[in-house]
């Protein structure tokens, strides 16, 4: 063939799936999303007049930010409230805890009363916390490029669904098993696609996360009904308990779990759906259960890592509360089934099971799904080149006189013409 051949790049535009594939994916994503919606509309929130309904301080008071400048023999301090320099010093009184040390340059949170003294709150961290979320999210979109651009958005729309969606439903009284998993759909709906771009390999590993978070939720909600998990060992039960008693702080259990696996069982998911879209790729010829086997084979190495990933990261947000309990004498095992314990113990296993099963379910709903002709490989057209120095093969599988000579010498440039 001459010179109106084309060429496919090897490194050109990633496959996409065959319009079976397509059609299949796309109609169970469309039934979820259906599910979704109705879940949502059962829990939907009746008002969201309690969102920030509750005064943090007295009328007569406020809070303010102000700077540390003396320290006074008395044991109070000098300070001047941030924006208000010009009205000089005001007195800070001393914080009343031993642990908390004040000094000259620090900028605290304060609630300024009536007679105009300021009592110490916290220690101001916005510019901290700032500096490091610029910094995170910099290098995540250095790095990453468009698909870390495309995660902090899916973050910022998840956590406004959880705010806006899920907050009310739960303070409305809604059915937290419902809300768990139409906020776990949505949010990962969204997540995803904004990350991973809009493609059959997401939506395999958006259908395999949520056969795990369907899994976790209802191991959730047996086992906090076991457990006898009531929510209330927390300061911020208590609260809840005494401020909102239509909500159900055993439901806030159970809907915390199910959210607190999500991460984590996008991360396996993922990593299962572009290994097994790898393998019908590099193996068309590869039969189904062959394709799921070799998958699998991955997997369980990503099993074995992110398990103990999952348990340490719950250790380290209870190592406080760990600490506390370990004082007292008493047995590992009264220790670990204490109620301050238990719910992280809890939340731990039916994250690690619901972690372990999304693996091979990943895989079976994409070895279902990627059958030997799911795969079809980009055609790239441009005007053939006598002095490119491409090794080409026409179609019917004959090569050039030229091409055999460049194939002799090294001549290629890892692109196929046809």
């Amino acid at each position: 063939m001459g010179a109106g051949h084309t060429h496919v790049e090897l490194d050109g535009p990633a496959p996409r799936a065959s319009e079976r594939a397509s059609i299949v994916l796309g109609s169970c994503v469309a039934a979820v999303l259906f599910l979704t919606i109705v879940g949502a509309m059962v829990v939907w929130p009746s008002s969201w007049d309690m969102l920030g309904s509750e005064p943090t301080v007295d009328p007569s008071s406020r809070w303010v930010t102000a700077e540390v400048t003396s320290e006074r023999a008395d044991g109070t301090y000098g300070a001047v409230i941030q924006g208000e320099e010009d009205a000089g010093e005001v007195t800070l009184l001393e914080t009343g805890d031993p642990t908390l040390v004040v000094e000259v340059g620090d900028v605290v949170r304060a609630l300024e009363l009536p007679e105009g003294e300021l009592v110490f709150s916290d220690f101001e961290r916005g510019s901290p916390v700032l500096l490091l979320f610029v910094v995170y999210a910099l290098l995540v979109v250095a790095i990453a490029r468009w698909r870390g651009l495309g995660a902090l958005l899916g973050l910022v729309a998840a956590f406004g669904i959880i705010i806006f969606f899920t907050t009310p439903a739960l303070l409305s009284g809604g059915d937290p098993l419902i809300i768990g998993l139409v906020t776990g759909s949505g949010a990962l709906f969204v997540l995803l696609y904004l990350a991973h771009g809009v493609n059959a390999r997401t939506t395999t590993a958006y259908l395999g996360t949520l056969a795990g978070l369907s899994i976790t939720a209802l191991l959730a909600w047996w086992a906090v009904d076991a457990s006898k998990l009531t929510g209330i060992w927390s300061e911020e039960g208590v609260h809840l308990e005494f401020w909102t008693r239509g909500v159900s702080l055993s439901g806030l259990v159970l809907c915390g779990i199910i959210l607190a696996g999500l991460g984590v069982l996008n991360d396996v998911t993922i990593t299962q759906a572009s290994a097994l879209w790898e393998l019908r790729r590099a193996r068309p010829d590869m039969s189904r259960l062959e394709l799921f086997r070799r998958t699998m084979r991955i997997g369980r190495d990503h099993i074995a890592s992110t398990v103990y990933t999952i348990a340490f990261a719950y250790v380290g947000a209870a190592l406080p509360t760990i600490l506390f309990v370990s004082l007292y004498d008493q047995s590992v095992g009264r220790t670990l089934t204490s109620a301050d314990i238990a719910e992280e113990v809890v939340r731990t296993l039916v994250s690690s099971i619901g972690l372990v099963l999304a693996v091979p379910l990943t895989t079976a709903i994409g070895a279902a799904v990627v059958g030997k002709d799911a795969v079809v490989e980009p055609m790239v057209e441009k005007a053939d080149e006598d002095a490119d120095g491409s090794e080409s093969v026409d179609l019917d599988g004959a090569p050039d006189a030229e091409e055999g000579d460049a194939r002799r010498h090294g001549g290629t440039s890892g692109t196929m013409e046809t």
